[in-house]
């Protein structure tokens, strides 16, 4: 009998990668084994030893080994982007071979943004658009609707990652935007466009290309029903920089928060109000977040906070109504829930008032989120304003941190807060003990209590 032949097929072999980690796993498996998160393992194929070289091919010569005292420091330049708030957000510019990522919710401006700055930096500086979600035409019309010179900047609709890189490697641009990243293929990977191995893949080359060549690149990426940067979490890892864009649809004002950057302070904020000449910048957003009422009201509080290196006003409000409830509510919104549940302990053990059959509301205007424990004393004199319904004045500003045992603790930068307020015309500040000025040169009546029965007395003057 003649023998069958049998062909031998070689099966392609695949492993499994962590949404949230990056880990890799050779089978599946409920649980990643690395950040313990579940039903985060994702299928991807393993590649070849030939796409495996081109995959990793960089764009300059190896690198060479020497003394970090030799290394040059001008080599390191700012490009300004034309707006002082976000050259502040990015520490002063954007950096040479840095990579930035740009992350909020869709519509809220980040194109707009993006477009109105590129074209500032165009005038001086070679700079490629490439859109992978919209057409040349609709960008052309963008630009055209924002009142932008169109001639600034080149733009290229493309979303496959070898023919972007290949461009980018023969014009040479100093600045190369990719919206959205969540966009971009390589042909190297048979996932499709979005998936956590092509988002991890496109990223990870484009970082490579900014390192090697000296160009800035930013990624444009989309963002989870959470508010969270879409894609694996070694995407932040990764970049340089990673900004968020925060705002309300329905509120003309916008946010720009860094929540990494290598380059400048973490958490600084950068203030912009959207016209119909796109974002404008916004010099002093204290007094826009400072709400001005011909009456003092009761639940209303001023807090001096500090994002980054600025400092920033913001209005406290609060409501305390009776509850119908077994469980009463308590609803933070721009603050943090669990720090409110501690203050309202805090409040029944050292101040004698009890709120358990109460609804509590806190919250921040003006869209802004406070996550510093400076916000303690004035959220806790917010809700015991709206208790005792008698308003601290509207003259008044308050920051510190309140301890489990009743204390007032300093903050840092109180001497700048203080500053702050006074431009405004605040002449009262209950501040911690700890945070009162040494000298007397300010202007401002400082009332500084040691613990949070002391602060209580404000209400019987």
């Amino acid at each position: 009998m003649r023998s069958a032949k049998k062909n031998h097929v070689r099966k392609a072999k695949f492993v499994y990668y962590c949404s949230e980690c990056g880990g890799e796993s050779s089978k599946w498996s409920g649980q990643c084994g690395e950040c313990g998160e579940w039903n985060t393992l994702l299928e991807q194929q393993v590649q070849r030893q030939s796409s495996l070289t081109e995959r990793f091919s960089g764009f300059s010569p190896d690198a060479n080994v020497q003394m970090l005292g030799e290394v040059a420091l001008e080599n390191i330049k700012r490009i300004s982007s034309g707006s002082a708030e976000f050259d502040r957000v990015l520490g002063g510019g954007l950096v040479t071979g840095s990579v930035v990522l740009i992350g909020g919710d869709p519509g809220i401006g980040k194109s707009t943004l993006l477009l109105q700055y590129l074209c500032n930096i165009g005038k001086k500086s070679e700079v490629l658009y490439v859109t992978g979600e919209e057409s040349t035409e609709q960008i052309a019309l963008r630009a055209h609707r924002l009142g932008l010179d169109g001639h600034s900047m080149k733009v290229m609709a493309e979303n496959r990652l070898e023919t972007m890189l290949e461009i980018a490697h023969n014009e040479s641009p100093t600045v190369l935007v990719a919206d959205s990243i969540q966009t971009f293929y390589s042909d190297m990977l048979t996932a499709a466009p979005g998936s956590v191995s092509q988002v991890r893949e496109s990223a990870a080359r484009l970082v490579r290309y900014a390192k090697q060549s000296g160009c800035c690149v930013i990624l444009v990426g989309h963002v989870t029903k959470e508010g969270a940067l879409a894609g694996p979490r070694i995407l932040e890892h990764m970049v340089d920089s990673v900004l968020y864009f925060e705002g309300e649809s329905s509120n003309s004002f916008r946010l720009i928060r860094a929540v990494k950057n290598r380059f400048g302070a973490v958490n600084e904020i950068g203030v912009f109000a959207m016209t119909e000449q796109g974002l404008k910048d916004v010099s002093n957003p204290s007094a826009m977040f400072v709400s001005k009422h011909g009456a003092e009201k009761p639940g209303s509080v001023v807090l001096a906070t500090q994002e980054g290196t600025r400092p920033l006003l913001v209005e406290i409000q609060a409501l305390v109504d009776d509850s119908a409830l077994a469980n009463p509510r308590r609803l933070c919104v721009g603050l943090e829930q669990n720090r409110l549940a501690m203050l309202l302990a805090i409040a029944h053990r050292h101040a004698g008032i009890s709120l358990n059959s109460y609804d509590v509301f806190t919250n921040v205007t003006g869209g802004v989120r406070v996550s510093e424990t400076g916000a303690d004393l004035a959220v806790l004199m917010a809700i015991l304003s709206s208790v005792k319904n008698r308003a601290v004045g509207s003259d008044l500003i308050v920051f510190g941190e309140v301890g489990l045992s009743g204390e007032l603790r300093p903050v840092q930068r109180g001497m700048e807060r203080l500053k702050e307020a006074e431009k405004l015309g605040f002449t009262r500040a209950l501040i911690p003990a700890a945070n009162k000025p040494k000298s007397s040169k300010s202007n401002i009546d400082i009332i500084a209590p040691r613990r949070i029965e002391q602060a209580l007395q404000i209400f019987d003057v």
